[in-house]
């Protein structure tokens, strides 16, 4: 005989419903999504909790009692499982953001001191930003790139090869082209 339920799942909307079942159903979601449907779903059915555990793969109630809490709390945005523990995270989706809106900004050769953004040109300019992130690291701005889907050797920008702008001693600046540059680059 199972213990009365603390806090049993509120009734299920039609849209949560086929969220959850799609989710269920799933072979590309994170397996601990589809594990939290498949529970969700069960006891949305009138299933036990240890029933329900054992459909999506645990072996104790209380697991799926405490995604019932939290489905009852949140929503379907309980399906999606917390962080785990560790340290907190430092940088979210905000700071991630700014990351890439610095590493897609063209740098400005006055202010940002560079022409093409390096990993280390690209800290700098965040670091000493109004909005920026005053402790970021090459390894934070190269992870958030690569997990956007950036390669940072097809996406850097590049100035153009041959042309340079030289001082001049009266503080002027001309623009100076290497006619052989293409001849160079092979």
């Amino acid at each position: 005989m199972s213990r009365r339920r603390k806090d049993p799942l509120r009734t299920l909307s039609a849209d949560e419903r086929s969220e959850l079942a799609r989710l269920s159903r799933s072979r590309h979601a994170p397996a601990a999504q589809v594990a939290r449907a498949t529970a969700l779903l069960a006891v949305a059915d009138g299933r036990s909790y240890l029933t329900a555990a054992r459909r999506a793969g645990r072996r104790d109630g209380d697991t799926v009692a405490a995604w019932v809490a939290r489905f009852n709390r949140e929503g379907l945005a309980a399906v999606v499982p917390a962080h785990g523990g560790g340290p907190p995270v430092r940088y979210a989706e905000p700071q991630r953001r700014r990351i890439l809106a610095e590493a897609a900004r063209v740098p400005d050769r006055e202010r940002d001191g560079t022409a093409t953004w390096s990993l280390g040109t690209l800290r700098g300019a965040l670091r000493h930003a109004e909005d920026g992130l005053p402790t970021v690291s090459t390894y934070t701005i190269w992870r958030t790139l690569r997990e956007a889907g950036l390669s940072w050797q097809r996406s850097r920008t590049w100035c153009s090869t041959g042309t340079v702008s030289r001082k001049r001693r009266d503080g002027g600046a001309v623009a100076v082209t290497d006619v052989d540059a293409a001849a160079k680059k092979t």
